[in-house]
């Protein structure tokens, strides 16, 4: 890691996108972690993904800033509630402290497209984000947490394990869009100014940014 404008930034960062495996569940809103990370491979992917850690691994970087961080892009695939055993393997194999990981999640207690950026804290119930605690050493990491809202009626775990709605689909890409700005963000500029860029504009607010997208 390297010390820029007092601030610390790492020169690699591991990205896990939280969601679970197979065709049954890919639109679910659980499954919103996989998006982004997909999102970041298209964006600045440098490899496909492939088997690896019991995971869907790719390496990517992001650019800009007047640096270059060299990401990993990790989609878990043990199912939701055994994802740190697929982060730990990743975090071990290249040494990588809990700094140094970014965890990419859907959040019930948002409403749909909203992000916020977080350091450490609880897990809200989310058993991706508590078994990663328990299996990397504690809960801090920083989290990039993708609102899904609570539904009208009916219980919260149907509401994860479903498809989003219509209209939900059609601002869904600028959701994407923002929470892989914000892992950049994070990335080369640290998390507080990510927190203050991405947890006060909307989606649709900072995706059209005139930021450039992350290269590969």
């Amino acid at each position: 890691m390297h010390h820029v404008d007092g601030t610390w930034r790492f020169q690699v960062l591991l990205v896990v996108g939280l969601g679970n495996p197979g065709t049954k569940y890919q639109n679910h809103r659980h499954n919103v972690g996989f998006m982004v990370v997909d999102r970041l491979a298209e964006l600045a992917g440098r490899e496909p993904f492939r088997e690896k850690f019991q995971g869907l691994f790719a390496r990517a970087a992001a650019a800009g800033e007047g640096a270059e961080v060299e990401l990993g892009l990790l989609k878990p695939q043990t199912f939701m509630n055994l994802s740190g055993q697929s982060t730990q393997k990743a975090l071990a194999f290249y040494k990588l402290e809990r700094a140094q990981l970014i965890v990419v999640h859907d959040e019930l207690d948002l409403p749909f497209g909203t992000l916020r950026v977080k350091l450490g804290g609880g897990s809200a119930g989310h058993n991706g984000i508590k078994s990663i605690a328990q299996c990397c050493g504690g809960p801090e990491f920083v989290r990039v947490r993708v609102g899904i809202g609570r539904p009208r009626s009916g219980r919260g775990e149907q509401h994860v394990l479903s498809d989003f709605s219509r209209d939900e689909c059609v601002e869904l890409p600028d959701v994407l869009e923002s929470a892989s700005l914000a892992v950049r963000d994070i990335a080369l500029r640290g998390i507080q100014a990510a927190m203050n860029r991405h947890n006060q504009a909307s989606p649709a607010k900072a995706a059209s940014k005139d930021d450039p997208a992350p290269k590969g």
